[in-house]
């Protein structure tokens, strides 16, 4: 087997563990790490030679720019206090007791070499989170939290990972200096990402078309992780910039077909995109059985106690974060989600699993220093953030399910509910507010307003069928009845007539490019 036929089972093992995941509820890139896992056991797969310090930019613009489209600033916003605690405290918290640790039970391990790998295995994994997460069903307050801690603490500790490599390879350190590279870092960022958002939706109103619009959002956060990382910014605060500016600015309320279009191409994006980073995380046991070779003992022990340390440090940490979150959130009227219940603040702790970060960090360290040397332990150092991801993200994302189940921490379903009935309101009354302005400009037949004003009472009923209890209910459940039957039919016409055109495309002299516009104006009909 080859590199290129090795990626292409790495991608079809990402689209079938979907399935396979929901089946068995078992999270899909714990089951394409296993994947991984078992591929680098055997003797005919071949070593993955992928340049680490190409794993970053090629893999986490676009997970990173994906996971965004699924919120929103105001999200982050509300949200500001649990991520700052859990995304740039609990990351620095965590650099540093991981770094003393690493530095007492690794002999001759340097201070810096340590605080790299503090950094590398500091932040928890974004995707593994936001699809573990959302594959349970937890309440939505928690996947908001656990989404921004994982967009953002990469920023954090990518930034520590960056000063503390420099520092054992130049073997000089200014707490200042770092300090300051810190803050010009995310100005860098923010300002590259703002731009970049700026001119990408200026370029999406000019193209119109919706194929060239997808495929430039998908350019887009590449560079904005590139450009900013030339600045010397982070790049994954410039993506995370990019997308929520795009989110919140290049939305249309009325090109469907562009966000139809879009919302499918970056589900496909995430899928294929997590199952190779996760395969690719199983694939490096082969660094890991080399390193070991005659020092298994050693290492896994070492490799234990960081484990132990990044799993109890979170837990250390969140109990009194969420205390002190809510008591300030009951002194004020902030509208911020917390963990509610202890059994909330377990799961948080349980869903801390590393993943394509730390794995990229650490085979992204310098293999020499500036005087030509190598760098200090860094066999060890791979060796032990291999063994604190496989450790977290298998143990804990086969785990996790259970947990839940056992807690029974669940989504507030009727929360959610009340949510869509008041959308599906407003939805409606607005549909009747403009139905009203057209009548004043003008002369509708009374049986055509009539008409007009049930379909805007449909659209809210459509979206939440609770809605019809509040007015008209049983006359509406006829005519919903009767709406269900036509649409029925209708689709049953339209399947008949794809059918009949799609069968014209093997006809002679049929014109490919206009069958297909054809069935693509008959697809959109069937949306509608």
């Amino acid at each position: 087997m080859d590199q290129l036929a090795l990626l292409f089972v790495l991608l079809l093992g990402a689209v079938v563990s979907v399935p396979v995941g929901d089946r068995f509820g078992l999270p899909a890139p714990v089951l394409m790490t296993l994947l991984g896992v078992v591929l680098a056991v055997a003797d005919f797969v071949p070593d993955v030679n992928v340049p680490p310090d190409l794993i970053l930019p090629l893999l986490l613009p676009p997970l990173l720019y994906a996971a965004v489209r699924r919120t929103s600033w105001r999200q982050f916003a509300a949200n500001r206090r649990p991520i700052f605690l859990l995304a740039v405290a609990l990351v620095f918290v965590t650099t540093l007791c991981v770094a003393v640790v690493a530095n007492a039970v690794v002999p001759g391990l340097p201070v810096a070499a340590a605080v790299a790998l503090g950094a590398l295995v500091a932040p928890p994994d974004p995707v593994a989170a936001t699809a573990v997460a959302g594959q349970l069903g937890l309440p939505r307050r928690l996947v908001s939290i656990l989404e921004g801690e994982g967009l953002f603490n990469d920023v954090t500790a990518i930034v520590l990972y960056h000063v503390a490599v420099a520092a054992a390879v130049s073997g000089d350190f200014h707490a200042g200096r770092a300090a300051l590279d810190l803050v010009l870092s995310a100005v860098v960022a923010v300002a590259t990402g703002v731009a970049l958002g700026w001119g990408a939706n200026r370029l999406l109103d000019l193209l119109g078309d919706a194929t060239l619009q997808v495929g430039l959002t998908l350019l887009v956060p590449y560079a904005s992780y590139v450009l900013a990382e030339e600045l010397h910014g982070s790049g994954v605060l410039a993506v995370l910039t990019t997308a929520l500016f795009l989110a919140e600015y290049a939305t249309d309320p009325d090109d469907v077909l562009t966000r139809l279009a879009g919302h499918t191409f970056w589900d496909i994006v995430d899928t294929l995109v997590t199952g190779v980073a996760f395969g690719l995380i199983g694939l490096e046991l082969h660094n890991a059985i080399r390193t070991a070779s005659g020092r298994w003992g050693e290492l896994l022990g070492w490799s234990g106690a960081i484990v132990g340390v990044v799993v109890v440090v979170r837990l250390a940490w969140l109990l009194p974060a969420t205390w002190l979150t809510k008591r300030l959130h009951a002194r004020r009227d902030w509208d911020e989600e917390i963990p509610m219940s202890w059994r909330e603040t377990v799961v948080m702790w349980w869903s801390g699993m590393r993943g394509v970060a730390s794995v990229a960090l650490a085979l992204a360290i310098p293999l020499k220093t500036d005087d030509g040397s190598a760098f200090p332990d860094r066999d060890e150092i791979v060796f032990i953030a291999f063994g604190v991801i496989m450790g977290t993200l298998v143990l804990q994302g086969l785990t996790l399910p259970w947990l839940v189940r056992k807690l029974g921490v669940q989504a507030d379903t009727e929360r959610e509910k009340a949510f869509e009935k008041e959308l599906a309101l407003r939805a409606a009354k607005a549909a009747k507010a403009r139905l009203r302005e057209i009548e004043e400009v003008e002369e509708l037949p009374e049986e055509l307003s009539e008409q007009m004003l049930r379909r805007a009472f449909e659209i809210g009923v459509r979206i939440s069928p609770e809605m019809g209890e509040e007015e008209r209910r049983e006359a509406h459940e006829m005519r919903v009845r009767r709406l269900k039957r036509m649409r029925r039919i209708q689709g049953e016409l339209l399947s008949a007539a794809r059918h009949e055109v799609l069968a014209a495309r093997s006809e002679p002299g049929a014109d490919p490019e206009v069958v297909d516009r054809v069935l693509r104006h008959l697809d959109v009909r069937s949306l509608r």
